[in-house]
């Protein structure tokens, strides 16, 4: 019997998150390279993507790369891109026939040119899909991504197209990367490690946060719905009693 026959489908996160850590040291554990865990968690990523598809989860966003990765070993870095080109590429026939859109969040030009190329090619092939939304973090930081925000903001009033006292949280967030995209309602961190590593950091500000022993390669669906399942048993309270709910 699989844990999801005991979701409540009524009940679901409209958002999850995921950082999707522990790719290199599973690698390490079996004596291989860093790369072959990614490569690995590729499986991991389709895993996760088709169980939230299934249980009709809209928005599934993915911590893919940080702005703070550009700093790993540069043979790392290349493998990884080349393995978002690869990935995409394939994954390309899957989204159009579940209808997946896909979106990208953070400074995607920092991305090698054939990278983005690819990654902008894929989001306009998929455009118009809208059973879910997978959102890829590129190159992310969630402190840049508040200043970048911080900055427009800025701007606007320097322009005189807004007022000071017009600036409110839904208006900070609608100059976030995350604009037209509803708070998670859940984060998944695998891996073993308690942080959020500069993930979404405005966002999280009240999602139920999960973090799993289990390395990113060996995360599967069934391991999304016990997540899923731990989230349904939370009281979600936003600041008032449980009386009040």
């Amino acid at each position: 019997m699989s844990v999801k026959d005991n979701i409540d489908l009524k009940n679901l996160p409209r958002h999850i998150a995921i950082i999707m850590d522990g790719n290199g040291r599973w690698a390490k554990g079996l004596g291989k390279l860093r790369v072959f865990g990614h490569k690995n968690g590729v499986t991991a990523v389709r895993e996760v993507l088709e169980g939230s598809i299934n249980l009709g989860i809209p928005y599934l966003t993915l911590y893919a790369f940080s702005s703070e990765n550009w700093n790993r070993p540069k043979l790392e870095v290349q493998a990884l891109m080349e393995l978002l080109i690869n990935s995409l590429n394939k994954e390309l026939k899957t989204f159009q026939k579940n209808g997946v859109k896909l979106n990208a969040i953070g400074n995607i030009n920092d991305l090698p040119s054939n990278a983005r190329k690819t990654l902008m090619e894929t989001m306009e092939a998929t455009r118009d899909n809208t059973r879910c939304t997978l959102s890829l973090a590129l190159s992310y930081g969630g402190r840049t991504e508040i200043l970048e925000a911080t900055k427009r903001i800025a701007q606007q009033v320097n322009n005189s197209t807004l007022n000071v006292d017009e600036i409110t949280e839904q208006v900070f967030a609608q100059n976030l990367y995350t604009a037209d995209i509803p708070d998670p309602d859940l984060m998944i961190r695998t891996g073993g490690e308690y942080r959020v590593s500069n993930f979404l950091l405005w966002q999280l500000a009240y999602t139920e946060l999960i973090f799993s022993p289990k390395m990113w390669p060996e995360f599967d669906r069934e391991n999304l719905f016990e997540a899923i399942y731990d989230f349904q048993m939370r009281e979600r309270r936003f600041g008032k009693t449980s009386e009040q709910l």
